[in-house]
Formats: structure tokens, sequence, C-alpha cells
């Protein structure tokens, strides 16, 4: 008999086991449990993100770099591997030239404010003009175009200025910053949709960006990775020491019009030290006919 009433007990008890069970199952398809947030994550609000930005801005003055590029497709039509070296001083002044990987000079470009210009020795070529209108040079000025949106991850020249705006997106562990503002050139004077930037929020740094045309669509896509610290800390506006910048080393970027890509691994990066007006360049020489560099 007791036997019985043992095993009637087990029983009874695994069964209520299973109806507990059965209950906290039924209970997960109807009860959503918060999902607690990952750990290391930063919170900032739109305001906190633009000022970053302008911070990391104002820390470079001036910079030099060297680096290697690698191209696929028809982004750059006159080599596939590129050695070369960047200069720039605040607040929009740069040059980039390219050479070959035994020596031999491929290209010159130039920018001062609007203003740039771009020499091909090997084609014979030396356009000039305004950067909002590089898009008619064709296919020769485009990669340039594109490389001084690049190189703005670098020298945080993408920063948002007076007359932009500001709205944030949480994806998960990243930030999306959606830029609006009047679009140079553009007829019309109402805001668009100009920029996003994805911010990682454990550093908050900048690891993706996409510029949009006027259509709203992606011109160009950009990945910066490995970030390091360059050069020696920077006293912002505040007069409080900044720490050592973190600046990305590899920069990948995808053309938006399917024409190719390209890829920047720096080797070297000397921030705010002296830079030489014959190291800047300058703006000059005649331009080719739009026509002929299509």
């Amino acid at each position: 008999m007791s036997c019985l009433r043992s095993t009637v007990m087990r029983v009874t008890g695994h069964i209520g086991i299973m109806v507990l069970l059965c209950a906290l199952v039924s209970g997960c398809t109807t009860t959503l449990v918060p999902v607690q947030e990952e750990a290391g994550l930063k919170r900032a609000t739109a305001e906190e993100l633009a000022a970053l930005l302008r911070q990391r801005e104002a820390a470079i003055h001036t910079m030099k770099g060297l680096f290697s590029a690698k191209v696929r497709g028809g982004l750059i039509p006159i080599s596939t591997r590129v050695e070369g070296a960047v200069y720039y001083r605040r607040p929009n002044a740069m040059r980039l030239r390219g050479f070959t990987p035994i020596g031999g000079e491929l290209f010159e470009f130039v920018q001062v404010d609007d203003l740039y210009m771009l020499r091909l020795p090997t084609m014979g070529k030396v356009l000039s003009g305004r950067q909002s209108e590089m898009s008619e040079m064709g296919k020769l000025a485009r990669p340039f175009e594109l490389s001084v949106w690049a190189m703005g991850g670098v020298l945080g020249t993408s920063a948002i200025g007076k007359d932009e705006t500001v709205k944030l997106v949480e994806e998960g562990t990243r930030y999306r910053l959606d830029v609006s503002g009047p679009r140079p050139g553009a007829a019309s004077k109402d805001p668009q949709l100009l920029r996003r930037m994805w911010f990682d929020r454990r550093t908050l740094l900048v690891v993706q960006e996409e510029r949009l045309n006027g259509s709203g669509e992606t011109d160009a896509s950009i990945q910066y990775e490995d970030f390091r610290s360059i050069g020696e800390p920077a006293l912002p506006a505040n007069g409080h020491a900044d720490s050592r910048l973190l600046r990305p080393f590899k920069i990948s970027l995808e053309d938006g019009r399917g024409q190719g890509s390209v890829q920047v691994t720096f080797h070297e990066i000397i921030s705010n030290q002296d830079v030489k007006s014959e190291e800047l360049g300058r703006v000059s020489g005649r331009s080719s006919p739009p026509g002929s560099a299509s």
C-alpha cells in the first residue's frame, strides 16, 4: 500500500511540473519579456553626436599621410594600384598625389575652397573648375570627387554645417544620424537628405557613411575601419586638453553609380605639424573641354 501511495505521489508531482512548464511556455507566447540592452553601449543624443563631429574636425589643423589604394572596375582608369600622399590644411585646402608602385607620377589633385585642379600627366590633361561642377567633367573627375568624401572620415570634414539639421535613429549596436540641408548648386533651397552616418555605440566613432544624390539615391557608400590614434593631443576651442585622436586607417568606398570601388589603406598619418605652401600645391592650369574628359 505504501509503495502504491509513493508511486501516485511521484506521478502527481511529475504532472504538476508538466502543468507548470506548460503554463510558462503558454505565458511566453503572450507576454513580452523586455530584452536588456547590451553592456558597454553608450547613450547619446543627436546634438551630442553632432558636437562630437565638430570637436573631431576642430582637432585637426594640418595633416600629412601616406597611403596605398586598390581599385576595382573603372573608378580610376589609369591604374589599378596607386601609392599616394595627402596634404591638408584647414579650413579647406587639400592635395592628393598618386604614383605607380615604381614611382611614376599618375595624378595631382588640388582643392582650395570650392575650386579644384586635376592634372593627369600620363594623359596630358588638366582639368579645373568648381567642385560643384566636377560631375560634369565625366569619369576622370569622378574618382577624385569620391576621394574627397573618403578623406573626410580621416580629416573630420563631415561635421554638421550651420544650415544642416540632424535626426537620430537607434539601430541596435549602432546609431544612425540622418543629415539634411540645402543641396549645394540645387535650384531649390528646401532641405534634402544629404548623407547618413552610422556610429558604433561602444566607441561613438563613425564606421559607415552614405552620400545621397538629388534623387535620394546612394551616390557613394563608405566604410571606416582600423581606428588608430594620430599625432599629438590637440587643444579644442574650450581650452581643455583633448585625448589622442582616433582615425580610420582603412577606408572602403563603393560608387553608388556602379562604376567600381576603391580601398585606401594608410601607412602613416601625421597631424598638426607644419605643412608648407608648396606641399599643398595650387589651383592653376587651363581646363580641358568637358567633352574631352568624359
